[in-house]
């Protein structure tokens, strides 16, 4: 199968030096580009800025902003049997960027922000790939999931707790939950992420098996 996941966080920049951001350090997307890749499928990696070397037989797409990772992952629909969206895309961006340096001043400073584009809602809904969500929560993760899955129509989406300072964002570990369409649930422990990224794809091919399945009957 081919895969398209993104990973990694998003800059929007403020002014030539300064941007907002989240701690996403992108090792979950990667470890699931490696995985899917271990499992002989091809792997498209849309990657926000990150310290990490991809997979050498994935195919990368650097991107820094949301705007770029929208246009990547909406360049990449009609060549993708699973969508993975993993990367923790900027919910939020300035209005406009400053041309020069803002400089430090007595007074404050306000930001105007406004919403990003949904990639998530934005795509087809009559589609014929797999979509994948990630929801990083701090609180109500299973309900919090569970409206993601519904309101961004994917087929499947993965929680976390990233309030836990030993797993999740940053860190090598994780321990996930899985929300499916269909009402099926699944938990994997906190293990490393590359064990994790394993498990996860193989979710990912049984629920493609299904659907194909249903699909022929």
């Amino acid at each position: 199968m081919k895969f398209v996941v993104t990973a990694g966080p998003t800059r929007e920049p403020i002014d030539p030096i300064r941007f907002l951001s989240n701690r996403s350090s992108g090792k979950m997307g990667y470890a699931i580009a490696s995985a899917a890749i271990e499992e002989g499928h091809e792997v498209i990696l849309i990657s926000g800025p990150v310290a990490l070397s991809p997979p050498p037989a994935a195919r990368l797409i650097q991107v820094t902003t949301s705007d770029e990772m929208y246009e990547a992952v909406h360049g990449m629909l009609a060549k993708t049997d699973v969508l993975v969206m993993c990367a923790a895309v900027a919910d939020y961006k300035p209005a406009a960027m400053a041309k020069e340096k803002i400089k430090k001043r007595a007074q404050g400073l306000s930001l105007e922000l406004v919403p990003t584009r949904d990639i998530l809602k934005s795509l087809p809904k009559d589609r014929q790939y797999l979509v994948v969500g990630f929801a990083a929560e701090t609180e109500n993760v299973e309900a919090n999931a569970q409206k993601k899955l519904q309101e961004k129509n994917c087929d499947i989406v993965v929680a976390n707790d990233v309030s836990r300072a030993d797993s999740g964002m940053e860190s090598d570990e994780n321990e996930v939950e899985i929300f499916v369409r269909d009402g099926e649930m699944k938990k994997i422990s906190r293990a490393s992420k590359k064990i994790v990224a394993r498990e996860l794809i193989k979710i990912f091919e049984n629920v493609c098996e299904k659907r194909l399945t249903k699909k022929i009957a």
